[in-house]
């Protein structure tokens, strides 16, 4: 809070303060507490925060209804010039305004106090805001919007600050400045001196905890100086030292940031509903950790050298193989603590972002079948045990079971890793992970002498590679195609040289590559598969281009040998992360982030490029 020397001068408000509609989506920063994440606007508003935790109801969600979705934003009165950074090494963030009265700053973070891992009974927001020159006249709006702006909620304005009480949640507003009520919210405007500072504190609590709401004690050096060094301790784990290393370091602080760390599982992006297309209905929740996903990013973290959080999420791995259905098959996707049912519901009373609806919760692809999981995953075991800790029997046992059941079903059709809502397929990606899955748990039984259906894997093993040689393999397009009845292309194939299936020199592979450039990528811009009346994606409108997707094919590049042309697109790629080296999920038409944000599948696949392009290239 103020200490006793500081001066804050409280002005009666005036008109209400009409913020824009919407900001960009790559405007937008993102802290977190390991629980949680909040994003804050360039313009100081936090307009995205689910409390207590990721897949949480909505506190503020202006990002997907400027109307009705609540937010909390801190700036000048004046007009100012906006800039963001994080704090080195950190994801702590600022948000600087330059103005003609001055230059202030707001400082953004969420507390880690103590062991993460552990349950907290209260989530807190920290905005410090102070003066580095002139003289700033800020104002304050704080307009909470419950479960996602369908909960009533009561206001208590309280010496020191402001409580906020819904049907099953509390959140206090603590500050030494004087908040005036309105409209179910708060707001003020104040005024700093050069030096001077003034200090808000947003904290939910837990019902059942004694915890006050609003805290005059609260101490904010403290609990910055815990969280810096919370973050810098992490951060200096990193062992990678090559080229592009604030990126590649940006990316490791965003998905441990995505981290739920009581489980250790990982959501796909901090968001729901950012559109793939504005004003499109391709527009899903993502607050939630698909086994593709972890698989990935137990690759990624190995890179790293941070073989606590692989070894974190192989132990969420494991657990969900205990899981199974009857048939013994996984889900793809799960809840932060292992929920299997994620019932898909439309939120008709929120326009969504910029118009762009139906707004969903939930996702019902979680009952899709995706055979290519268990090609990622084994791959992840595989790894783990290789260069972390060496899995035990029981785990293997359940390991077992899962290449059996790729054994019997890999002929099955699928929805694949688009997860299509046109009708399954024979996928070639998911293809070409089951023989993944087989060859790494042949490998993994090999190289630790478990007992297993050795000869029946590896015959099932050699007929997929000899399927996807004949039926995935279009020789007319000289590429390797979606699926067995198309002609149609698919980055996806771009994987095969980098799990080992194929030579990345092989003459097929090469044309496959060429094939893709040619189709598919437009510059440094990757589509996923070729949208329109001959795709089976089952969905009306188009999409941007798939971050993903250009470093596979910077990976797949840096194989082959053209280590030049990679680089370039690898650079270029990294022209088109926002101002802080985050990526949503796409690329729209005009160079605009789209789809959820911060988005994990891309931060994993700038770390795996990063990491071989530049061994590639040497000294």
């Amino acid at each position: 809070m103020a200490t006793p020397n500081q001066r804050i001068r409280n002005i009666k408000s005036r008109e209400h303060w009409q913020r824009p509609d919407y900001r960009p989506i790559e405007d937008y920063g993102v802290i977190g507490d390991l629980h949680t994440a909040a994003l804050v606007g360039s313009d100081g508003s936090i307009d995205w925060c689910c409390l207590p935790h990721f897949d949480s109801p909505s506190v503020f969600a202006s990002i997907l209804d400027s109307e009705k979705g609540g937010f909390f934003r801190i700036a000048p009165v004046d007009a100012a010039v906006h800039k963001q950074m994080y704090v080195p090494g950190t994801n702590i963030l600022m948000t600087r305004f330059l103005s003609p009265a001055g230059v202030g700053e707001c400082t953004d973070f969420m507390p880690i106090d103590g062991d993460p891992v552990e349950e907290k009974h209260n989530h807190e927001i920290v905005r410090q805001v102070r003066v580095i020159r002139g003289n700033v006249r800020f104002k304050v709006e704080c307009f909470p919007a419950f479960d996602y702006a369908r909960g009533k909620h009561t206001l208590r304005l309280e010496p020191g600050g402001a409580v906020f009480t819904a049907e099953d949640q509390e959140i206090g507003l603590s500050t030494a400045v004087e908040l005036h009520a309105k409209d179910g919210g708060v707001e003020a405007e104040f005024q700093l001196s050069e030096g001077e500072t003034a200090t808000f504190l947003l904290r939910q609590t837990d019902p059942h905890s004694n915890l006050p709401a609003c805290d005059s004690e609260f101490d904010p050096d403290s609990s910055y100086s815990r969280t810096l060094l919370f973050w810098r301790s992490w951060a200096a784990g990193i062992t990678y030292r090559g080229r592009w290393r604030e990126m590649v370091e940006r990316s490791a602080l965003t998905l441990k940031l995505l981290t739920f760390a009581p489980s250790g599982a990982m959501v796909a992006a901090a968001t729901t509903s950012l559109p793939e297309e504005l004003g499109g209905g391709r527009n899903w929740d993502y607050r939630y950790t698909w086994i593709r996903d972890a698989a990935f990013t137990v690759y990624g973290f190995l890179r790293l050298g941070l073989t606590s959080e692989a070894e974190h999420f192989v132990r969420w791995i494991e657990e969900r193989a205990h899981e199974t259905a009857p048939d013994g098959a996984l889900q793809i996707m799960y809840g932060l603590r292992g929920e299997h049912k994620l019932p898909e519901v439309e939120l008709d009373h929120l326009e969504g972002y910029k118009g762009s609806s139906p707004v969903r919760i939930g996702n019902e692809a979680s009952t899709q079948l995706q055979l290519d999981i268990y090609g990622e995953l084994l791959d992840a075991v595989y790894l783990s045990n290789q260069h972390g800790e060496k899995i035990s029997f029981d785990f293997w046992q359940h390991l077992r079971g899962l290449l059996d059941y790729v054994t019997n079903n890999w002929q099955r059709k699928d929805e694949g890793i688009w997860e299509v809502r046109g009708g399954r397929q024979h996928m070639v990606y998911s293809k070409l992970m089951c023989w993944v899955a087989l060859d790494r748990g042949i490998r993994l039984a090999s190289k630790r002498s478990f007992p297993g259906s050795h000869s029946a894997w590896i015959e099932a093993r050699d007929a997929i590679y000899e399927e996807i040689m004949t039926k995935g393999w279009n020789e007319t397009k000289g590429s390797f195609v979606q699926h067995y009845d198309t002609d149609t292309l698919d980055a996806s194939n771009l994987i095969m040289p980098l799990v080992f299936f194929i030579s990345p020199t092989d003459p097929r592979m090469i044309s496959t590559l060429d094939a893709t450039m040619k189709t598919l990528v437009s510059d440094s811009l990757v589509n996923r598969y070729e949208t329109g009346p001959q795709s089976i994606d089952g969905l009306e409108g188009d999409e941007g281009s798939f971050n993903m997707c250009t470093f596979w094919l910077v990976e797949a590049l840096t194989r082959a040998g053209r280590t030049e042309e990679a680089r370039l697109i690898f650079e270029k790629m990294l022209s088109y992360a926002n101002h802080l080296g985050l990526y949503a999920e796409e690329v729209g038409r005009s160079g605009e982030a789209l789809g959820n944000f911060p988005q994990a599948f891309t931060h994993m696949g700038l770390i795996s490029a990063a990491f071989n392009l530049d061994r590639a290239l040497g000294d």
